[in-house]
């Protein structure tokens, strides 16, 4: 979908539809008129007199007008009332419009929420920003494998015009946003595809089309590789398979005279059956999204390169599937991990952590100064926060509150997650120095106690995503199946460090 701004009337635009923001109580933004007309204005400001709930935000309303020319549909979106307009709500809007444009086949749509008109709105930039992610984001659909339906019904040309005094910056931001969604929907594609398509070895492929679109320095460590580092603990989940282990590296180098390099770190079990300690049947089929946090390493790590951040940026990604095999190992068994802590596996299904143990430790040995991994990594966070809030731990409340802020500012829900000492008792082990899982209680927690033991000083901020990887039905920007969740927030941390 191409995305163009104009800055004056909507009319000349010969749009197929027009999507128009309007407020709770029957208002109107202010310069809507001027943007589609006055007597359109007046046929909606006269529905909306009778059709209350047309203001209520997420509510979207088809309408057939007589505007003498142009568009004959309209769309009504709710903004809900004024006071609590945000850039979250603007962003979600776009993703509303663009879904209900679908609906009513329309192939060009022009959105109207001149929202930049008066004192106190929205920064341009950044509500230019959140129109191109919610409309990107929002017409995002996986058809990969639906044989009737490839690109049927989609939007070719999204016409804006948000009332601003400065299209320039809002331009500039829509073209950020533009980069940003591209980066989300790669990762919602790579999570969506099944696991026997994409294997570890899909991964580097598609790690590799990364790099040379976007200029990274690629490395791909194979399993030969890892046994020189002694990656034992990555090894160990990897045994039981048939697919051999990837260890992907990707390099921007942002700004080499800086002594930071900011590390994003992802899980990347392309398919998790529990190996011995094997999961039930029932939802087995959703291990696919294990990789969650790997492929929103690699969706942040193309944005990170298209937007050319001068900030150093190094992506780990181990990626491997955990399967039931004569070669797996099994609980009981003592592996010395690559930093040479030991490690008693008390279950094969608690295998992120032991992925993501050797891939910290090679972070570090390869010059990080700030890291940040994501994992699909606990049902407990899951049970903790939802499916709302992505899970946050820490050994750098500074380095936290810097991820959390970024978080903020891209509309993703996290919350920081405690993770006192007295949890450590829980994973200790009577034969190693640690064991893999310390049990139901606080599993969350004791799962990012066991990856502090390898960030050591390093400031490090671990986000399970367990619960935020997939959504289960579509809202605002927001689509059923995987989400891409991290993308936008890993971005504007790296952004801030500017």
């Amino acid at each position: 979908m191409k995305i163009e701004l104009i800055t004056g009337s909507m009319t000349a635009a010969g749009c197929d539809a027009l999507a128009v923001g309007v407020f709770e109580e029957g208002e109107v933004p202010a310069r809507t008129g001027e943007i589609i007309g006055g007597a359109l204005e007046e046929q909606i400001t006269g529905i909306l007199r009778s059709q209350t709930d047309s203001g209520k935000f997420g509510a979207t309303t088809v309408l057939h007008v007589s505007s003498g020319r142009g568009a004959s549909k309209v769309i009504l979106l709710g903004l809900g009332k004024p006071q609590d307009f945000s850039l979250d709500r603007l962003r979600d809007s776009a993703g509303e419009a663009v879904r209900a444009a679908r609906k009513i086949f329309a192939k060009t749509l022009g959105l109207v929420i001149p929202v930049l008109a008066g004192q106190g709105g929205p920064d341009p930039r950044k509500a230019g920003q959140s129109i191109a992610e919610g409309a990107l984001l929002g017409s995002y659909r996986f058809l990969d494998y639906k044989t009737d339906q490839a690109g049927a019904g989609d939007l070719k040309t999204l016409f804006v015009n948000i009332g601003s005094l400065q299209p320039e910056a809002v331009q500039a931001g829509l073209r950020v946003g533009e980069v940003i969604a591209r980066g989300v929907n790669l990762t919602r594609d790579l999570v969506n595809h099944p696991a026997n398509v994409m294997t570890p070895a899909k991964m580097a492929w598609q790690a590799a089309r990364i790099a040379e679109k976007s200029g990274l320095e690629l490395t791909v460590l194979e399993k030969n590789d890892l046994e020189k580092l002694k990656m034992n603990t990555f090894l160990a989940v990897a045994q039981g398979s048939d697919e051999p282990p990837k260890l992907i590296l990707l390099k921007h180098a942002g700004n080499p005279a800086d002594s930071r390099l900011v590390a994003l770190i992802g899980k990347g079990i392309t398919f998790d059956s529990g190996g011995i300690s094997l999961k039930p049947a029932e939802g087995m089929q959703d291990m696919r999204d294990d990789m969650g946090g790997a492929a929103t390493v690699l969706g942040a790590m193309q944005a990170i390169a298209e937007l050319k951040l001068p900030v150093n940026v190094l992506a780990v990604v181990p990626c491997t599937e955990n399967m039931p095999s004569g070669h797996a190992s099994r609980p009981g068994d003592v592996i010395t991990s690559m930093s040479g802590k030991t490690i008693e596996i008390i279950s094969t299904d608690a295998e992120g952590r032991l992925v993501l143990a050797d891939a910290i430790t090679y972070a570090r040995r390869l010059g990080a100064t700030h890291m940040i991994d994501l994992a699909t990594l606990t049902g407990a966070i899951v049970v903790a926060l939802g499916r709302l809030t992505s899970g946050v731990m820490t050994n750098n409340p500074e380095w936290c509150r810097q991820v959390l802020d970024a978080a903020r500012s891209t509309g993703e829900k996290m919350w920081r997650m405690p993770i006192f000492d007295e949890y450590k008792e829980q994973i200790k082990s009577d034969i190693a120095d640690m064991k893999n899982t310390g049990g139901r209680p606080a599993g969350a927690l004791t799962a990012a106690l066991f990856l502090a033991n390898f960030a050591e000083a390093t400031p490090w901020v671990h986000i399970d995503i367990a619960g935020t990887v997939t959504a289960e039905k579509e809202k605002g920007c927001q689509i059923k199946g995987a989400t891409g969740v991290g993308v936008r927030t890993l971005v504007e941390v790296v952004s801030s460090l500017q």
